[in-house]
């Protein structure tokens, strides 16, 4: 097991400690879920950097670095719709994304073919960790013409990650393939 591929693990282990104290609801308990979750953050770019740096790269870190991303954002829309800092389309269009890009790389290996990470997908990401951040502060409270910031900041997550979704769709979508796959009968 390679470091790289541990830190990966120990950020999905960091999930429901975050969910956790996100939850919990005694003063103080969203800074500590805050935290967690920047920690868990940052353990996303720490992974990849020691993993091209010291050539760990896996065939199992590619599977989990994403998946342990997947898991702590859909976790953390989950937390913010059970607080009512999210609402449920937004979550469902971050989560959606996440499912179908999933799936698009999921197809695109079985046909040899890799799906690296594209520069809205980074931006996609740095917004939601930036965005969820945000959502466990007060700020999220203040109102612009009454509409709060954290309105504002949850609809520009999910712009963002729609846009990403797109994106990746566009340009890899033609891998799906609706013709049936008679090969071998």
């Amino acid at each position: 097991m390679t470091t790289a591929n541990i830190i990966s693990i120990i950020r999905i282990l960091m999930i429901p400690v975050f969910i956790l104290f996100a939850l919990l609801g005694f003063t103080g308990s969203s800074y500590i879920a805050a935290l967690i979750f920047i920690l868990a953050s940052i353990t996303d770019w720490v992974d990849g950097y020691i993993a091209r740096k010291y050539n760990q790269i896996t065939t199992f870190g590619k599977f989990l670095d994403p998946l342990a991303d997947k898991l702590l954002v859909i976790a953390a829309a989950l937390v913010l719709i059970e607080r009512g800092d999210m609402g449920s389309v937004p979550a469902f269009i971050i989560i959606a994304r996440e499912l179908i890009v999933t799936s698009l790389r999921i197809v695109a290996m079985g046909e040899g073919i890799v799906i690296a990470a594209q520069k809205s997908g980074k931006a996609k990401t740095f917004i939601q960790m930036l965005g969820i951040i945000f959502l466990f502060t007060p700020f999220r409270e203040v109102a612009i013409l009454s509409v709060t910031l954290g309105d504002i900041v949850v609809w520009l997550m999910a712009l963002i990650t729609l846009y990403s979704g797109i994106e990746y769709f566009k340009s890899f979508g033609g891998v799906l393939s609706f013709k049936t796959n008679t090969e071998g009968k």
